[in-house]
């Protein structure tokens, strides 16, 4: 289980995922999207209001912090969209699964 797992940090010279590594992790992380160009996942939660949203997002906050993996997140009113992608190697790493894991967890 992906949750289960750490992020591990990310070397020189590693490569991204195949397209067909990231879509079969994708099937790990219900309602992730893999970006058209394969290079990123992303997810758009909704919540009854700002405030329940901004909770969110602070505990999002919290795991990247302590897996030192961070998302982009957009925040607005009753929603809050995660992007992830390992900047390093300009693509998707295990990691970025790890944490959309994590995320649907804290949902």
């Amino acid at each position: 289980m992906l949750a289960q797992k750490k992020c591990v940090p990310c070397q020189s010279g590693m490569e991204a995922l195949s397209a067909d590594k990231a879509k079969s992790l994708l099937g790990e992380v219900p309602g992730w999207e893999l970006a058209d160009d394969g290079k990123s996942i992303s997810k758009r939660y909704t919540f009854s209001n700002f405030m329940t949203a901004l909770a969110f997002v602070t505990k999002v906050a919290a795991v990247a912090e302590m897996e030192n993996h961070h998302p982009d997140i957009k925040l607005g009113w009753g929603y809050a969209e995660c992007k992830m992608w390992t900047h390093d190697i300009g693509g998707l790493h295990e990691n970025d699964f790890i944490m959309a894991s994590k995320i649907n967890i804290l949902y």
